[in-house]
């Protein structure tokens, strides 16, 4: 199976168990590689028979931006079932970063990683 990676995606959610995470919100990175062939595009030259990571990409980041949960994990969960509605996603793997984590100790940061493959 070959790879489509996005590292890095950005945006603002509100997403936490704390009241100040829902109201002040923070940065959350997603990571992201989808597992699909793309032996189909390469041959064609043609978009069409790949995933458009541009459109995954503004997917992702709206479910970050949207409706908040209170875990990450709930949010990884949330990210890859966006991402395997895509026509020839087989599989993904999402890692969901939370650099601003409210811990008390110094931390680089903390993250979630799931993958999930088409049933």
């Amino acid at each position: 199976m070959d790879r489509v990676a996005l590292r890095g995606l950005k945006a603002r959610g509100h997403h936490g168990v704390f009241p100040r995470e829902r109201e002040e919100g923070q940065t959350f990175i997603v990571d992201l590689v989808l597992g699909l062939d793309t032996r189909p595009a390469a041959a064609d030259d043609d978009l069409a028979k790949t995933v458009h990571y541009g459109v995954v990409a503004e997917e992702v980041v709206a479910v970050v931006e949207g409706e908040p949960v209170d875990l990450i994990e709930t949010l990884a969960e949330r990210i890859a079932g966006i991402c395997l509605k895509h026509d020839g996603v087989q599989e993904v793997e999402v890692v969901v970063h939370k650099p601003d984590a409210p811990i008390t100790v110094p931390f680089d940061d903390v993250t979630v990683t799931i993958t999930r493959r088409r049933a």
